[in-house]
């Protein structure tokens, strides 16, 4: 361990560590939760890790008092962060949506099992990707990365973060069993490798700060507790001013404001990965620990000659909607393994609009999908 905290090396890692482990190089202080498998771990790590650093972990009532908490600490001018799965995510949706409507940068961290209720609490899943998405009522645009290693739960716990602090809203990382709890390899890197973004600080006197007057980027600057500037914070619509406006012109500028922030900024935001997808008759598009195993299935469709590709999703929301239908002109189909009942595979059809054949590869979840099942498919397709 450095003498600042962190540590540096590789490691034989979980991913719920490795997750734990990027938050706390991120910036990460404050951690509030609720136990809950499969996502125990990350608060377990973070209950030994913060006092270490200087951080603070509060374990809460519920997930509910842990989403509250989180934002409270934001806004105390502290990076915050939580972690959950199931139930749990379900019942952080009211107060993620607090988050949205205030502008609150945090991390939530999902690592998914399979439902719904209480379902398979220690077996993996991807069942809530489009809760994800749509899990808050309104109008909304919301950022979700997925990771596929341990080595990427650490990664993009800090691209999350970095994230929530450049657009102000929470940022999800929707991960699964299969991956929170897989030990690998993990590079943990020194401050000198790391890039850390911060909320911008208002460059206003006070008496002129509006707390929700937005730059060129749509993005307000944040003032916090203790740092001698006057807000005011509602989840109720609201002015620039942070007072809350009843009529339906300050709620149309403000929404499509919350959306826009996100929706314009797409190409700075959306990041997956390509392997052999252009020239292929063939596209696996997946995510996460399904990716993964798609891997094993395209590597062993090209032995056989096929001409197929993998398209990994590492930002699901916004999703990568334009390269989609550049790949819908040319390609014969896309095949989408995940583990639920066909979420994504509705975003890679609208798209595709009806260009090219997509074809869902479910798994009702408590495992990963067997790679001869997509090899299957994909040579279905490519006869």
């Amino acid at each position: 361990m450095s003498g600042n905290g962190y540590l540096t090396g590789e490691f034989f890692a979980s991913g719920d560590d490795a997750c734990a482990e990027g938050a706390i190089r991120a910036g990460c202080r404050f951690f509030a939760g609720y136990p809950i498998t499969p996502a125990t771990e990350i608060a377990e790590r973070m209950s030994e890790r913060l006092p270490e650093v200087g951080g603070t972990y509060i374990q809460m009532e519920d997930e509910m008092a842990s989403m509250a908490a989180v934002l409270g600490a934001s806004w105390g001018g502290v990076k915050a962060m939580t972690a959950t799965s199931g139930p749990g995510f379900s019942l952080m949706m009211e107060n993620i949506g607090l988050g949205l409507m205030t502008e609150t940068p945090c991390v939530v961290v999902n690592i998914q099992r399979a439902g719904p209720s209480t379902g398979l609490p220690t077996l993996t899943g991807q069942g809530d990707m489009m809760q994800a998405r749509w899990g808050s009522h309104g109008c909304y645009s919301i950022i979700a990365l997925s990771p596929s290693s341990p080595q990427e739960l650490y990664d993009l716990t800090i691209r999350a973060f970095n994230l929530s602090e450049e657009y102000r809203l929470p940022v999800l990382v929707m991960s699964e069993a299969a991956t929170g709890h897989m030990y690998e390899k993990v590079t943990f890197l020194p401050p000198d490798r790391v890039e850390i973004s911060s909320r911008r600080k208002p460059t206003v006197p006070p008496e002129e700060y509006l707390p929700f007057n937005p730059d060129s980027c749509m993005v307000p600057e944040m003032a916090c507790a203790g740092e001698g500037y006057a807000f005011h914070v509602t989840g109720l619509t609201h002015d620039e001013r942070g007072y809350p406006a009843s009529s339906v012109a300050v709620q149309d500028k403000l929404v499509r404001r919350l959306v826009d922030k996100i929706e314009k900024n797409r190409d700075d935001i959306i990041e997956f990965e390509e392997d052999g997808v252009d020239g292929a008759d063939v596209v696996v598009c997946s995510y996460g620990i399904s990716a993964r195993v798609s891997r094993i299935a395209v590597n062993r469709a090209r032995q056989e000659g096929i001409k197929v590709g993998l398209l990994r999703l590492i930002t699901v929301w916004p999703f990568p909607e334009d390269r989609i239908r550049q790949i819908a002109r040319r390609a014969e189909a896309f095949i989408v393994p995940e583990i639920n009942n066909g979420q994504i595979v509705l975003e890679v059809e609208r798209c595709a609009a009806g260009r090219t054949r997509v074809i869902p590869l479910s798994h009702l979840g408590g495992g990963v999908h067997n790679p001869e099942s997509i090899l299957h498919a994909i040579e279905r397709v490519a006869r």
